[in-house]
């Protein structure tokens, strides 16, 4: 009999604990952060996404006065770094700084650990970066449209490089050959560093790397610039056509950045971290800051860029398709 009568108490102070375990939970949650915050970059140290992320966590930090760190897992096309942050706990904690190979790794790769869509709860895009066309002096063109004859007159002889098959540079250099319907040779490098390398010496024609890269070897004449490959002109370089208006309309390759968190992370953390950056991202210094890395600040809601990122796998799915690239 006692046994019987203890059993009711049991069940309710279970139940108390359990709903003070909730309340308590419920608190942490909604004072997030308590505790450190990793932000992981799957790109090499130094490069523009690097380098905004770091920005981006270092004014976090001050705003939340909770340390916040960058932790680097480059490899396989940034895959490995995405893959930790699709397998992580979804409380907000771990997050990913990310660059549009989330979008176009899915049309490279057949077998991927992880789905871009599912897997993640995107929070907010940070900016984007266009790429330039830059030729070799030794060319002898000054407007895409006199490129594009040229490579007509000579099919198969204009060699572009780029920094690996699927890179950003490569994809562009693609786009750019089918739109314009002339043939010219990839050339993929190992690293972005080693394919500019051959630009500035001559052995290969042209490539279209970021403009960070390439603005200063173009103001000192080491280089060529004929058009950005953005819809807009960019601020860096006011002065330089965009494709899309020098022949090939529609044509639009960007390096765009962005954070997400692991998916079913609660959405009052996506919220407040959305607008959080989003007041960052108005910062004059910020603002700056982007600016000399050759990026404009970019902010949408979490719906916009799940919709975003519908639409820019839809058209990297058709890139990859009608070039026929392939991940060697």
């Amino acid at each position: 009999m006692t046994h019987k009568k203890t059993l009711p108490l049991i069940w309710l102070f279970s139940g108390l604990f359990s709903g003070l375990m909730f309340i308590n939970s419920l608190t942490w949650g909604q004072n997030y952060p308590v505790k450190t915050v990793k932000i992981i970059v799957p790109l090499a140290a130094g490069g523009p996404g690097d380098v905004l992320a770091r920005t981006l966590a270092q004014k976090l930090s001050d705003l939340w006065k909770q340390t916040v760190i960058v932790d680097n897992r480059p490899g396989a096309n940034t895959n490995l770094g995405t893959e930790l942050v699709a397998k992580a706990p979804p409380d907000g904690y771990t997050l990913l700084a990310t660059a549009n190979t989330l979008t176009i790794n899915p049309s490279l790769y057949h077998h991927l650990n992880y789905n871009p869509v599912s897997d993640f709860s995107p929070i907010t895009l940070i900016g984007a970066t266009p790429l330039i066309l830059v030729i070799h002096p030794s060319l002898p063109v000054k407007t895409p449209q006199a490129l594009v004859t040229l490579a007509k007159a000579h099919p198969g002889q204009l060699l572009f490089g780029s920094a690996g098959n699927g890179s950003g540079p490569h994809l562009a250099g693609e786009m750019f050959t089918s739109m314009a319907n002339i043939k010219m040779i990839h050339v993929p490098y190992k690293g972005i560093t080693n394919a500019f390398s051959d630009l500035l010496g001559g052995q290969i024609s042209l490539m279209f790397p970021g403009s960070p890269i390439a603005l200063p070897q173009v103001q000192v004449g080491k280089l060529r610039a004929l058009a950005t490959t953005s819809m807009q002109r960019t601020a860096a370089a006011p002065e330089l056509p965009t494709l899309n208006e020098s022949g090939l309309p529609g044509y639009d390759v960007t390096s765009w950045y962005g954070v997400f968190a692991p998916a079913t992370t609660p959405n009052f953390i996506i919220n407040k971290l959305n607008s959080q950056i989003g007041q960052i991202l108005l910062l004059a210094d910020i603002q700056q800051r982007w600016a000399s890395l050759g990026a404009e600040p970019l902010q949408n809601t979490p719906e916009a860029f799940i919709q975003f990122i519908k639409t820019d796998l839809i058209k990297w799915a058709k890139v990859v398709r009608e070039t026929n690239i392939k991940i060697e």
